[in-house]
């Protein structure tokens, strides 16, 4: 029934910093709709962003930034994408690793984002 995904909605402490961190280190496009909301583009979905206590309704029961844990694919292979977060000063938690993604094999570098939310930046394994 569910055919795919089309955006979520990431509770940040500043969405300022949140646009800058998506839209410069992982190359996201910021968007703008509705009365001046603002999102985060990238292939076919987008991320709403929400400043916490100042919400949308309807709104998740208990939205609070830094409790997202996500993994993104990147065009990057690992090498190339440790090079570019060390430039950008972005310290890696974990990786590169072999984890398993919903279609096989991934290698998946951690990172945190401004509000500690997990980030899983992977590529898929092609052996």
């Amino acid at each position: 029934m569910i055919e795919r995904l089309d955006h979520v909605v990431l509770t940040v402490t500043n969405i300022e910093a949140s646009l800058q961190f998506y839209t410069e280190v992982l190359g996201m496009k910021e968007i703008t709709f509705g009365n001046d909301r603002k999102a985060l583009a990238f292939g076919d979905q987008k991320i709403n962003l929400h400043e916490y206590k100042r919400e949308f309704e309807p709104k998740a029961a208990r939205p609070t930034p830094g409790s997202a844990d996500w993994c993104f694919l990147t065009n990057l292979d690992p090498d190339s994408l440790q090079t570019h977060l060390t430039a950008h000063g972005i310290a890696i938690e974990e990786g590169p690793v072999t984890r398993t993604g919903a279609l096989g094999p991934i290698c998946s570098i951690y990172i945190r984002d401004p509000d500690m939310n997990l980030l899983e930046l992977s590529t898929y394994k092609n052996d």
